[in-house]
């Protein structure tokens, strides 16, 4: 499981209301929130307050306890040194993007804020073609390749080598523009609700 209890949080989410055929604007509705607020918890894109949280699980009919019984944190107290293996990032998916291709290196939660780090390639050609935004800023570097950021209405080459930081809740999406496939570290610095 992930070592993360809010992304365990939202990948359950997403599993549960899979399992039970339940779409995204039926849980939306049911649940009272907008269906772009579902999207983005299950994707990790928002933190979802405590009353959101707690109509989500009434609204998949479950209680609380049956929601929570497989989350649980970490064991151990967090190390201050931990190596981790390719074959340990876990493959997960964001909003579906053709191309897209998200593995989770790691998430820590510091000073009481979840820090996601990721891995991310892009295939030849692939292109997000509508904006998303993030509760957080985002720092990337560009491993391989070359793509263009679209923040808002201003265009951004990004190449091997390159980093940038943005604010993640303006709109933005992103095209692999380059003759290979791109790679991307991806830091999401998640923010509290009041910012």
């Amino acid at each position: 499981m992930q070592d993360n209890i809010l992304i365990q949080i939202s990948n359950k989410i997403k599993e549960i209301r899979k399992e039970k055929n339940i779409t995204i604007q039926d849980l939306a509705n049911k649940a009272q929130v907008s269906k772009g607020l579902i999207s983005q918890i299950e994707n990790n894109r928002t933190i979802p307050s405590l009353p959101v949280l707690m109509k989500i699980i009434d609204s998949l009919d479950l209680d609380l306890t049956d929601f929570f019984k497989d989350i649980s944190s970490p064991k151990k107290a967090a190390q201050r040194i931990e190596l981790k293996t390719q074959e340990e990032y876990q493959p997960f998916e964001k909003e579906y993007a053709k191309g897209f291709l998200y593995r989770r290196v790691f998430t820590r939660t510091l000073y009481g804020r979840p820090v996601d780090f990721v891995l991310l390639e892009l295939k030849k050609g692939a292109r997000r073609t509508r904006n998303v935004k993030t509760d957080s800023y985002e720092y990337n570097y560009m491993i391989k390749g070359k793509v263009e950021y679209q923040i808002e209405d201003q265009k951004y080459i990004f190449q091997e080598g390159e980093s940038l930081f943005f604010d993640s809740r303006l709109p933005h999406k992103i095209a692999n523009t380059g003759d290979t496939d791109a790679i991307m570290l991806v830091v999401y610095f998640f923010l509290p609700d009041n910012e």
